[in-house]
């Protein structure tokens, strides 16, 4: 919280000078700083919410246990009264008094009752007290009560001049004093005069009480007055010689039947029922100023003081109790111990005492300079562990009965009634009762290490825990001279310490909880202790310690921890004592944790600037309320705006950066309050607890969204959870109208895209099928070229085969020529025979070149179609002859193969050669066969 933080350094918990030996409850202190208004702060009084209104120079302050608001007043003056009656905060000021209520922001809104008046105000007049009484308001300047009827809404006015506006309600009646005249009670609307002794009449009555059902007055000098039977009897009080010359201000009676006093000059003076003084708590032991304006105390037993300078509270209800050594000249406290009705303390400077429920200062005993281990009480005889040695004390002095140096701590010894064992930085020694006299025996021999933290087994056998050794099993003989076995274990953890609990050996370290099994002879894990003590979330720190009352203690970061048996179960149970971490650092001496029980149900617990007085019994069992308190939004580069806490606010889309107020109100010094939350809509989960009062989110989505905050006080989960819900519209571009324009858009290029997609693919599909034709047009036509090829290919063959043939019938032809012209001229040699003539015909009618022709022609054309006719078209100028001449030299036929077929000599076929080579113009390089094989 910032007022913490702004509280001088010297006040950080607890932290108070001593003039005499107090031990002081916790006060914090608020500045002008840290509630952003004015010094003087007149009147105090609390909501049904908790929270704190105080009239303050600068207006009203309202307080909820985290932060602070101001609410000025309309003319700007100071509220002198305040005072709350259901949901209304009456005020009263300069020339003004109203009340004030909350809007739908959480905010104060002040109405007047000025209008309401009768007659008007006097001129310069300020009211400075404000009284509820049945279903009235009384408010009270220094000349006029002004009586409010609630329920019609009128006034009644009564001249009342007074120096000090003082209004008490006692019993069944409301008391003031006029200046000069006396005191007087109000009856039906009217001043009826109750005393006008001197006393009454002379001195300014602050406060009055109903004590023994009498009504008793406190006058300004801090003497006390009851009115019994008409008449004013002084009640002589042990504090009045204390409260003499003091000018008491302001009073209250608290809740317990005490009284409480604030000066002008020496702050609070706090007064038992029967009048005697229990403290004094002022500027040099804790208050911001000396000047006690009002005094008020809060649902929660905590005295709250209105000072001339800043706002001060006293958790008078605390269990925690201070002397704070601020000035050095106790130094850290090690021991203590409750020894024939004097509390001895043990510390780094020495031993000191002072007498049980006291406020007298500790005193040195002589020659104990140094440092003080131990305190112990064994058979009526004070035990001193020392730095230098053991002392006893009697008698508030100190005897020094053995120099072996640095005492840990001393035990009987089992069946020895004479004799103790005692620890020391260098081993073990006994120590003997001679003649009623305590005196250093010997050392045990064979072992040397400091033995700090030791428990019997048997006796003469013990065990000693080492932190950073480890734990001994040593055994010595019977007389108590020497170590005889020494078994040495491995340590069990950091932070260890030996203690006895239910009679039952413990090995306590940051590893859990060790008991010693007499069974087992060993140690064995004590999971029940070990769960209790070392659990994940508050594991203790330190040593633990146990008490004379059959308790087990231990330290961690947020509380005193103890361990008792369960009253129904008979089983351990774990205690948790909130404290202020920031406190609970300093409570104790680490590594050094000493706790004492002094009486009923009062511990002592040693730190290092003095000691803390634990009274169990006022561990407070409250339940509070989380409450939130303000919710802002905000647009990105615009100033926030504060919303409405009774209804769920529906936020633009821009508007999403939300600021969240919460607060418990809890003004208890110790009690730590933390906070968790979680955002359901943003996040489920809860998050981790903080002690920061407000969070915020930024730049969140649209949608529905419920807060919720709890609170931890202490260790205990607030009664409630307190939620606020808010939503954030969707952004323009995600509205329905623009939904369903996405939608006929989306529509509509959807179609667009269909079309372009159709469009295209049908064109995609027209050049594939035009691909695949052309493709198919290109295999057709390889088809073709195959078929074509093959066609040829037969053709070729068939014109092979008709060539062959041709070639064939030429051959048959030529031979048929070549054997009739033999025969013929084998004939012809025998001419004379007419019986030759008739063959020789027919001879020369089978060599007609004609027939052979035509029978060539019909193989030639069958072989080549189209030869003579192309020559013919070429060379239009041949004769038949020619022709023929041209079809048989493209058979690649010689002049000697084609002679018999014109039935010429070959001479005359050369000839022919010679003449058709220059109808067609042939030139003389080219060849004749060559050129008619190329048509």
């Amino acid at each position: 919280m910032n007022f913490i933080k702004s509280t001088y350094i010297f006040f950080i918990f607890f932290s108070v000078t001593v003039i005499k030996a107090q031990e002081l409850p916790p006060i914090v202190n608020y500045t002008p700083q840290d509630y952003s208004g004015r010094n003087q702060n007149w009147k105090i009084d609390q909501s049904s919410e908790g929270y704190l209104y105080i009239g303050n120079n600068s207006g009203l302050l309202e307080y909820n246990g985290a932060n602070w608001s101001l609410y000025p007043t309309k003319n700007n003056s100071s509220i002198r009264a305040v005072k709350i009656i259901k949901n209304k905060i009456f005020t009263g000021c300069y020339m003004d008094f109203g009340y004030w209520l909350k809007n739908d922001f959480g905010n104060l809104c002040y109405i007047s009752l000025i209008n309401k008046l009768d007659k008007p105000l006097l001129e310069d007049e300020t009211f400075w007290n404000i009284l509820n009484f049945e279903e009235y308001v009384l408010f009270q300047s220094l000349s006029r009560i002004y009586i409010y009827s609630v329920k019609d809404e009128t006034f009644k006015v009564i001249e009342a001049p007074s120096k000090r506006a003082v209004l008490f309600k006692v019993g069944d009646y409301v008391y003031f004093q006029k200046s000069n005249e006396g005191i007087f009670r109000i009856e039906n609307g009217k001043a009826v005069l109750v005393s006008d002794n001197e006393v009454v009449k002379n001195q300014e009555i602050i406060g009055a009480f109903f004590v023994d059902k009498k009504p008793l007055f406190i006058t300004n000098n801090g003497k006390f007055y009851f009115f019994e039977d008409n008449k004013v009897v002084k009640w002589n009080v042990n504090s009045e010689e204390e409260l003499k010359n003091r000018n008491i201000y302001s009073s209250l009676q608290l809740s317990d039947g005490s009284f409480v006093l604030g000066t002008v000059s020496n702050g609070l003076y706090h007064i038992d029922s029967k009048g005697g003084l229990l403290k004094n708590i002022n500027k040099e032991n804790g208050l911001l100023n000396n000047t006690v304006l009002c005094v008020y105390e809060d649902i929660d037993k905590n005295v709250w003081l209105g000072l001339d300078n800043g706002v001060c509270t006293i958790n008078l209800n605390s269990p925690f109790n201070v002397y704070n050594d601020v000035k050095g000249n106790l130094g850290s406290v090690y021991a203590s111990v409750i020894y024939k009705n004097k509390l001895y303390l043990g510390t780094n400077q020495g031993l000191f005492y002072t007498t049980l429920n006291s406020n007298k200062e500790p005193v040195f005993i002589k020659n104990t300079q140094g440092q003080v281990w131990f305190l112990k009480v064994v058979d009526n005889t004070l035990f001193c562990g020392h730095n230098t040695g053991t002392f006893t004390i009697k008698d508030n002095k100190a005897t020094k009965i053995s120099d072996f140096p640095g005492a840990w701590d001393v035990k009987k010894i089992e069946g020895q009634e004479n004799l103790l064992l005692q620890g020391n930085y260098n081993g073990i020694c006994v120590l003997e009762k001679v003649n009623t006299k305590w005196k250093f025996r010997n050392k045990i021999e064979g072992f040397d290490i400091s033995s700090r933290f030791f428990e019997f087994i048997a006796p003469t056998e013990l065990l000693i825990n080492h932190e950073y050794k480890g734990v001994f099993r040593i055994k010595f003989n019977n007389e108590l001279t020497k170590v005889i076995s020494k078994i040495k274990s491995k340590p069990f953890g950091e932070e260890s310490s030996l203690v006895v609990f239910n009679n039952t050996i413990l090995h306590a370290s940051n590893n859990g909880v060790f008991k010693f099994s007499k069974k087992k002879n060993d140690f064995v894990k004590d999971t029940i202790l070990s769960s209790l003590l070392y659990s994940e979330n508050n594991p203790i720190k330190g040593n633990l310690i146990s008490d004379n009352t059959n308790k087990l203690w231990g330290f961690s970061n947020n509380n005193i921890v103890f361990v008792k048996q369960d009253a129904f179960n008979n089983k351990p149970k774990r205690i948790n004592i909130p404290v202020e971490k920031s406190y609970n650092s300093s409570m104790v001496i680490a590594g050094f944790e000493n706790l004492r029980h002094i009486q009923n149900e009062e511990y002592l617990v040693g730190n290092s600037s003095g000691f803390t007085v634990l009274n169990t019994d006022r561990i407070k069992t409250n339940s509070y309320n989380v409450a939130i308190n303000s919710v802002y939004k905000q647009e990105l580069n615009y100033n926030k705006q504060q919303l409405a806490l009774n209804k769920t606010n529906s936020l633009k889309a821009t508007e999403n950066n939300v600021y969240i107020a919460f607060s418990v109100p809890v003004y208890d010094k110790n009690t730590e309050v933390n906070y968790q939350y979680r955002l359901k809509g943003f996040y489920d989960e809860w998050g981790s607890w903080s002690n920061e009062s407000s969070t915020s989110f930024k730049n969140l989505p649209f949608g529905t969204y419920n807060f919720e905050v709890k609170a931890k006080i202490g260790n205990k989960i607030s009664e409630n959870i307190a939620t606020y819900s808010f939503r954030i519209e969707r952004p323009w571009y995600l509205s329905n109208i623009a939904i369903v324009l996405y939608s006929i858009t989306f529509i509509l290029l959807f179609l667009l895209v269909h079309n372009l997609y159709k469009r295209y693919f049908n064109k995609q599909k027209l050049a594939l099928v035009k691909k695949k034709q052309r493709e198919f047009a290109v295999s057709q036509l390889e088809s073709d070229k195959v078929i074509m090829k093959l066609k040829n290919e037969k053709l070729k063959n068939e014109v092979d085969s008709k060539t062959r043939e041709l070639s064939v019938s030429t051959m048959s032809i030529i031979k048929k020529n070549e054997l009739l012209n033999t025969i013929k001229k084998e004939l012809l040699v025998l001419k004379s025979n007419k019986e030759i003539t008739p063959v020789i015909k027919i001879i020369n009618k089978n060599l007609s070149p004609n027939s052979d022709w035509e029978m060539f022609e019909e193989a030639f054309n069958n072989a080549d179609t189209d030869f003579l006719k192309k020559i013919k078209e070429i060379h239009p100028n041949l004769t038949p002859n020619d022709l023929r001449l041209c079809a048989y030299l493209r058979l690649n036929l010689s002049s000697k193969e084609i002679a018999p077929l014109l039935n010429i000599s070959p001479r005359s076929v050369e000839i022919k050669r010679y003449r058709l080579r220059k109808k067609i113009e042939l030139p003389h390089e080219k060849s004749l066969v060559e050129y008619i094989l190329e048509i």
